[in-house]
């Protein structure tokens, strides 16, 4: 298992430096930079031309790219904020990185606690009422994205019924609406995966002979079906998390949660590159560490994984 998740670690290298090539390379696509921004439409040429010397923007593209690597791989240095005052990428994400977190992890345990047993109930209960109407609010809820379902919460819960605050993160009020809004899709995509996954496994020999051998219907998926079951939701359940953490970034910039989300959208309309370069190069890091964590734990679960990987 060890050879295995060094491996994976050692074939994510490539990868992080293609995803950070294009990210720098097209956030420097767009028509006016940062120093357009901050110099204003009546700076002269020599102004501009010292702020881009300032930030080292007069350089190649790939001496820029290069210059970036290099920094990261000998100091772990992601560079400075053009906008805020020269601030390190490194203490924006410290200070911000754990709110987007906090809401990620929220949104995924609401995904579970919601997804998972209504997953389970229409799958025993198939074609019945409970089946046809969790899989009707499912095809509701995933087809309606984040950016239409939190406009609509605020209106029908903050506004109309006031049960709740519209926007901020400074109370556990505060955080439902978000977690609501950014979790509902990921539930009604686990609720979909677990009820086939475990109708799949309701159709298999082993529950057949577990019932035949005197266990109740729901004893015998509870003993022998449910952690097959849980194998293929496992997988999706990782994916979902490296969705929630960059699906994050609308949730954030619709409630103003102080996280990287919401500071990434701000970046992108200020072009500050390197604010840009770090919180996409953060989202591909844990999107990795992510799958990585979720085939380690594929093989906790599933002993035949264990003896696949092990050396003969």
């Amino acid at each position: 298992m060890l050879a295995f998740i060094v491996k994976r670690v050692l074939l994510a290298i490539p990868s992080l430096l293609a995803i950070s090539f294009l990210v720098f390379l097209v956030a420097r696509l767009a028509p006016s930079g940062p120093v357009e921004i901050i110099a204003g439409d009546k700076a002269t040429p020599a102004i501009v031309a010292q702020l881009k010397h300032e930030y080292g923007l007069d350089k190649p593209v790939f001496v820029q790219y290069v210059n970036y690597v290099v920094g990261i791989a000998t100091h772990g240095d992601l560079g400075k904020s053009f906008q805020r005052g020269g601030q390190p990428i490194t203490e924006m994400l410290r200070n911000d990185f754990p709110v987007t977190a906090q809401l990620a992890w929220q949104a995924l345990l609401f995904a579970i606690i919601v997804g998972i047993p209504t997953g389970i109930l229409a799958a025993l209960f198939h074609n019945s009422w409970f089946d046809r109407l969790a899989m009707l609010a499912v095809v509701a809820l995933v087809s309606v994205p984040s950016i239409v379902l939190g406009p609509l919460l605020i209106m029908v819960l903050a506004l109309h019924l006031r049960w709740l605050p519209i926007d901020g993160w400074s109370s556990p009020m505060h955080t439902l609406l978000p977690t609501v809004t950014l979790g509902a899709r990921s539930a009604a995509m686990l609720a979909r995966f677990m009820r086939s996954s475990l109708l799949d496994v309701l159709r298999q020999d082993y529950i057949r002979t577990a019932i035949a051998k005197g266990y109740s219907r729901g004893r015998a998926v509870w003993k022998h079906g449910l952690k097959n079951a849980l194998l293929p939701v496992l997988t999706v359940m990782g994916t979902v998390f490296g969705a929630l953490l960059s699906g994050s970034f609308v949730v954030e910039t619709i409630f103003r949660v102080p996280g990287i989300g919401f500071e990434s959208i701000n970046s992108i309309s200020k072009r500050d590159y390197p604010v840009i370069q770090g919180m996409a190069l953060l989202v591909a890091v844990l999107y990795i560490v992510i799958n990585i964590a979720i085939d380690v734990l594929y093989g906790v679960i599933d002993p035949r994984i264990r003896s696949q990987e092990s050396p003969k």
